[in-house]
């Protein structure tokens, strides 16, 4: 079995992806939710989602196209930090906000002006978190041309992320995840359909 398939059924097994009736912190309704923060307690899975992708940025970008690796808290950094651990890639992250102490810096750790960085998260979305991220990075006159999710969700982070010349890449998407599911029997032709209305109602809106 292939990593996106075996990735897909662990998910539904495990429980970091849900189906039914959900209220997102946008405030939007969604046929499924995804909680990656569940994976680090399933450690041979973990692993293998680090190293896939790891070996995504490897055959994207390459691993020398890049100085470090830049994350968001907190999902995303959990990912980013054993990410940098197998590639020896210093590692800086970016606030949502200035915290009211201290420096108030967004971005935490240390990282020289000019450096290339490539973003990691956990899930894609709209592309909100990240969007701050590269703003944050380019006000600090730091390079960034690529981000890298697990999944995407497929509303929009590609697009908006594209708006400010940084290319999106994943793992896989929400979309690849159901049709798997569907073809396993695990998931309905109703949820199915349900999936692919809100993703269409999302590029439409």
């Amino acid at each position: 079995m292939d990593f996106v398939k075996e990735f897909a059924i662990f998910l539904q097994k495990s429980g970091a992806i849900k189906f039914g009736d959900f209220k997102l912190s946008s405030g939007k309704d969604s046929a499924y939710y995804i909680d990656l923060r569940i994976v680090p307690s399933f450690p041979h899975q973990f692993r293998k989602m680090v190293k896939a992708v790891q070996n995504l940025i490897s055959e994207k970008i390459g691993l020398d196209s890049f100085d470090y690796i830049a994350s968001v808290p907190t999902s995303g950094l959990v990912i980013a930090s054993a990410l940098a651990i197998e590639t020896a890639k210093p590692l800086i992250y970016i606030r949502q906000k200035p915290k009211d102490y201290g420096t108030g810096s967004l971005i935490e750790g240390k990282i020289p002006e000019g450096s290339r960085v490539v973003l990691v998260d956990d899930v894609g979305t709209t592309g909100h978190s990240l969007l701050n991220a590269i703003r944050a990075l380019k006000d600090a006159k730091i390079i960034v041309e690529s981000a890298f999710v697990t999944i995407n969700r497929l509303e929009g982070a590609h697009e908006n992320l594209k708006a400010e010349k940084v290319k999106l890449y994943e793992i896989i998407d929400i979309l690849a995840i159901s049709n798997i599911l569907h073809t396993e029997n695990i998931l309905d032709e109703q949820t199915l359909d349900r999936i692919k209305k809100q993703m269409n109602s999302s590029k439409s809106s």
